[in-house]
């Protein structure tokens, strides 16, 4: 019996102690890996100071240097991301959209929130992937929140892309929610020209000239001088009857575009956005 005793009593020691050392290799483990990954960061830091910003930024956007520099950054570590979103940035300026998205994938694969609502942007307004677009941005709203990328909120970009799709209604109803959201949480000064602009093209495409003619109105509020917008309700106004109107609102939205009053998106030097008028 004494002897059962002793055994019980040795176990339990034993156990103890491995559960301690258990927990205290647990945590070193937590240290260790830690401390890994700040290596692994300050290391990627290194490799975009080295080929990117004094390697690649360096050479012309669109040079075989810019390239090579970037791959020789990839060949040290292939995980970094910003490393290969800046290599697929020019394919896309440059009108090579299946290369160029290949690059962006990896960059999402690497750092999902860094890049996907940026990769969902190029779907939308340089591969005009519309579909794709749409899955994307709604994906990364579920995951991130709502928010925006390149000055204008991901329901712009999914509005934008029902509208190429001729899915007018959805359309309007994205472009409808977000302005009343907009107008909510950051005020009238927040509203940009462009997402009215859609927003009346999207009652335009539905016969709703008058709802038309009231949206773009409010675009004409921030931005007097928009051509788009200006030709866009002068044929509302010709749909209504009210021609000798319209008709000088023609004149003088030919007169604006002509003098560069358009879209002024940083990115339509590369891409023509939708419903611009192009005189040229």
């Amino acid at each position: 019996m004494r002897t059962n005793i002793k055994i019980l009593i040795i176990l339990l020691i034993a156990t103890v102690s491995a559960c301690g050392q258990k927990k205290t290799n647990s945590n070193d483990l937590a240290e260790n890996q830690s401390t890994e990954i700040k290596v692994d960061k300050e290391k990627q830091e290194e490799i975009i100071n080295e080929y990117l910003k004094n390697g690649a930024w360096k050479y012309e956007l669109y040079s075989r240097e810019w390239q090579e520099e970037i791959d020789k950054g990839l060949a040290k570590d292939s995980t970094i991301a910003y490393l290969w979103q800046q290599k697929a940035m020019p394919m896309f300026k440059q009108a090579k959209y299946e290369v160029g998205m290949e690059y962006i994938d990896k960059a999402v694969k690497y750092d999902r929130q860094g890049w996907q609502d940026y990769r969902a942007f190029i779907k939308c307004i340089f591969a005009k992937t519309y579909r794709d677009a749409i899955e994307d941005f709604q994906d990364y709203k579920k995951r991130f929140g709502y928010s925006y990328v390149m000055d204008h909120s991901y329901d712009f970009y999914i509005g934008l892309s029902y509208l190429q799709l001729n899915e007018f209604k959805k359309a309007e109803q994205v472009f409808q929610k977000d302005y009343e959201y907009q107008l909510k949480e950051k005020g009238k000064d927040w509203l940009h020209p462009l997402d009215l602009f859609y927003y009346g093209i999207s009652k335009y495409e539905q016969k709703d000239y008058l709802g038309a003619i009231e949206i773009f109105d409010k675009a004409l509020e921030i931005y007097p001088n928009f051509s788009e917008v200006q030709i866009f309700k002068s044929d509302c106004l010709r749909k209504i009857g009210k021609t000798k109107e319209a008709n000088e609102l023609q004149k003088l939205g030919e007169i604006n575009a002509r003098n560069g009053n358009t879209i002024n998106e940083d990115n339509v030097k590369y891409e023509r956005y939708p419903y611009q008028i192009r005189w040229y």
